[in-house]
């Protein structure tokens, strides 16, 4: 009767033990092998990081549907509560107002399909090697508005990762909205939506479930809360201001007022097209370059800084 002996697959964990264990007993060539088995266990791939409205998309998701108001317009004291408690407490009551004046999912969902992408954007990311990369979206938007119009697009299942605003239709089609969170460690940031702190943690948690470095970031935004995400980059990554909006002007402007300057390159952008044509240059280097640790800044953005 033959016997079949089963060899248990080692986990990551005791692969890396067993790895070092290995490199403490040689030298030379041995040692060499041994580094290639690490090397092995990672992956290097590139993190393409998009804000939505006005980056993605060439208008803004949320003030898109005001064209369903009575007249078009937003009541001023509802405008108000923007003042006061914020963007996502003020959109949770337009959606009820809308709502209030006849407006439902068919209406909202009709509307949204008119969003086209910005300039390029398809040519940008049909043209980067797919394989070697992966695209997020950071947005102070909301699920329900994003992912419609991604799948309207055809393009949702390109993106690995959607981090914004929970959001759901109840019984009867009115669309609640809530906070991603309710952060208090970051200045730059609103209440709701740390930017910055979900890079990081995603970038963590893709090293820690699946063994996957990213040697170069590159972060796609438009708005003042596209900073903080961007002062967390290091030297090897790239920030993309769209040309014409906030954030292009912010980074000059934190930098001289409150001393946070930027380390990754700074690349304002038209077009899609200008993304992509300066990432194409980046990805000869991918998996031939060494990460760096930590891989993303420290939070630095206390509000007496």
């Amino acid at each position: 009767m033959q016997v079949v002996q089963v060899v248990p697959r080692l986990s990551n964990t005791a692969l890396w033990r067993q790895c070092a264990v290995l490199q403490r007993g040689f030298s030379g060539q041995h040692k060499n092998l041994v580094t290639d088995c690490k090397m092995e266990s990672n992956v290097q791939k590139v993190l393409l990081a998009f804000d939505f409205d006005h980056t993605l998309i060439d208008n803004n998701s949320d003030t898109y549907i005001y064209k369903l108001a009575p007249g078009h317009k937003i009541p001023t004291d509802l405008k108000n509560l923007y003042r006061k408690d914020g963007w996502t407490h003020y959109m949770g009551e337009v959606f009820k107002y809308l709502h209030n004046n006849g407006m439902r999912k068919e209406e909202i969902f009709n509307c949204l399909k008119e969003i086209k992408l910005t300039d390029g954007m398809r040519e940008l990311l049909m043209g980067v090697p797919k394989e070697r990369t992966e695209f997020i979206v950071i947005s102070d938007s909301n699920v329900v508005f994003i992912d419609h119009i991604l799948q309207n697009l055809g393009i949702r299942d390109l993106f690995r990762e959607i981090f914004t605003n929970p959001a759901e239709f109840d019984d009867n089609e009115c669309l609640h909205l809530h906070m991603y969170h309710h952060q208090d460690w970051c200045s730059l940031s609103t209440k709701n939506l740390c930017k910055g702190s979900i890079l990081a943690n995603y970038i963590k948690s893709r090293e820690e479930d699946a063994n996957v470095l990213f040697s170069t970031i590159a972060y796609v935004g438009d708005g003042v809360n596209d900073f903080c995400p961007s002062l967390r980059l290091k030297n090897c990554d790239i920030v993309f201001p769209r040309c014409g909006y906030d954030l292009l002007n912010v980074i000059p402007k934190m930098e001289a007022e409150k001393g946070l300057k930027l380390e990754a390159d700074v690349c304002p952008w038209d077009t899609g097209k200008d993304i992509l044509e300066r990432l194409l240059i980046i990805y000869n280097g991918v998996n031939q370059q060494e990460v760096p640790r930590p891989r993303v800044r420290d939070q630095l953005l206390k509000a007496e800084n």
